[in-house]
């Protein structure tokens, strides 16, 4: 897996995403420190809130970045959007008003909403080949992983030294830290811009990525897995302080060791996936993590039902361990879909709809969670979020059709005679036939639905 670091340019936007994602790990701590000094016992509602404020800027800001992320020099994108993080990060520690927190958290991660799949459009480009690209991928889990077990550990040693207001120094020191290795790597120039993405205004340039979903039967299966994947992520997010310290009378630091387990799941699922990958379909590997989910929520419903004994606590590291891994399997190929379904042109737009989309499930199962849990009790909220996964699951075994090659035979029916893109195709009953790698653009606008029906 770590034959890719030999790229240099790959090398450094992976440091940059290793720092970057250091200094919002330090943030998150400082964050919710801020939110007590601020509002005392009712800390929880803020960060509430922020976190509803950071996934409205998700899902509002991406897309409309999306529409011009092709247009756009790619490293002064991404280090304009670094710098912005830095400044923000750098005032925090200034305010005094909890309306403040709110208005710099939308600034930050609107900047994050830019950044991210802009960067992550990045990748495929800088490593072409499917198989370093998929070492890619579980790097990129890796480093999500291990940012949620270092970071804790990290704010909490410097927070023996230093009042929190130093963390949020931290984390400017990251951000300008990514910038530094975004401007030192080489990267794609932007596409022409006859060529980049669709003709239109910013509407139909921002909506163009969700319409590739849409219109791409493994992208709207990737859609659903991202609800299953929300699902049980916010269980584990939003329930386990109440689950440990409330139902199990743990302390706060049994809270670390349980979403600890999480993270080492997620992190041994990443390990093996770019061998298991080699050998084995996408879909093959994704449904079945995927219908793993609502089974360990069903588990964790069943157990969480009666008082806790000896076995609670052991079993609850086993399925969040579990859950991890399970998510860890279905997050990871999601970048390979993306690439394999999409134009290189339309990259940018493909993840950003991605990103966007995805985190509005995550608008949906957050507050569903907490709401739940607050007004139901943990095991009601375990097997309605398993619901939610076992339908996110169920929806995209259905719309991903098991015989998904990457080459379709097809019917132009609207493409006049020598049309350089019909220069393989020869006259069929209804139009020209030919066929190829098979992705949305603007000579195929819709899908075929038995190989040889109109794609445009």
């Amino acid at each position: 897996m770590l034959a890719v670091l030999r790229n240099r340019t790959y090398r450094h936007l992976f440091a940059a995403q290793l720092v970057a994602l250091t200094g919002t790990g330090l943030a998150t701590v400082a964050l919710g420190l801020l939110a007590y000094d601020l509002a005392g016992a009712d800390a929880s509602a803020v960060l509430g809130t922020a976190l509803a404020v950071k996934m409205v800027a998700y899902v509002g800001i991406a897309p409309v970045v999306g529409a011009f992320a092709a247009r756009i020099p790619r490293r002064a994108l991404l280090v304009t959007m670094d710098l912005t993080r830095a400044g923000v990060a750098l005032t925090l520690p200034f305010v005094d008003r909890v309306w403040q927190v709110y208005l710099l958290i939308f600034l930050l991660q609107s900047a994050s909403a830019a950044f991210t799949p802009a960067f992550q459009a990045t990748i495929p480009e800088v490593l072409p080949a499917e198989r370093d690209y998929t070492r890619a991928l579980s790097m990129s889990r890796l480093a999500y992983d291990l940012e949620s077990l270092f970071s804790p550990a990290l704010a909490a040693g410097l927070l023996t030294l230093v009042s929190y207001d130093w963390l949020f120094a931290g984390t400017t020191l990251g951000f300008l830290a990514s910038a530094a290795l975004v401007v030192s790597a080489v990267l794609p120039k932007p596409a022409p811009a006859e060529t980049a993405g669709p003709a239109g205004g910013v509407r139909a340039r921002a909506v163009h990525g969700t319409r590739l979903f849409w219109a791409t039967p493994r992208l709207r299966a990737l859609l659903a897995l991202d609800l299953a994947v929300a699902a049980a992520g916010a269980l584990v997010f939003v329930n386990t302080v109440v689950l440990v310290r409330d139902h199990l009378h743990r302390s706060a630091g049994a809270v670390s060791v349980a979403l600890g387990a999480y993270g080492l799941g997620s992190l041994a699922a990443a390990l093996p996936l770019p061998r298991l990958l080699e050998r084995a379909r996408d879909r093959s590997v994704m449904l079945p993590a995927a219908f793993a989910l609502p089974v360990l929520l069903g588990l964790v419903a069943v157990v969480t039902a009666g008082p806790p004994t000896g076995w609670t606590w052991p079993l609850l590291l086993t399925a969040w361990a579990a859950l991890g891994a399970a998510c860890s399997a279905v997050l990871t190929p999601g970048g390979r879909l993306i690439r394999r379904s999409t134009a290189p042109d339309d990259l940018p737009a493909a993840f950003a709809a991605q990103f966007s989309l995805s985190h509005g499930c995550w608008l949906f199962t957050y507050p569903l969670a907490g709401w739940l849990a607050a007004g139901a009790g943990l095991p009601v909220t375990a097997a309605v979020l398993g619901a939610v996964a076992l339908a996110g699951a169920t929806t995209a075994a259905v719309v991903w059709p098991a015989r998904d090659p990457a080459r379709l035979t097809h019917v132009h029916a609207d493409l006049p005679a020598g049309h350089p893109h019909l220069a393989d195709a020869h006259r069929a009953r209804s139009g020209w036939l030919h066929g190829h790698e098979y992705v949305i653009d603007r000579h195929h606008r819709h899908w075929p639905r038995s190989g040889r029906t109109a794609s445009s």
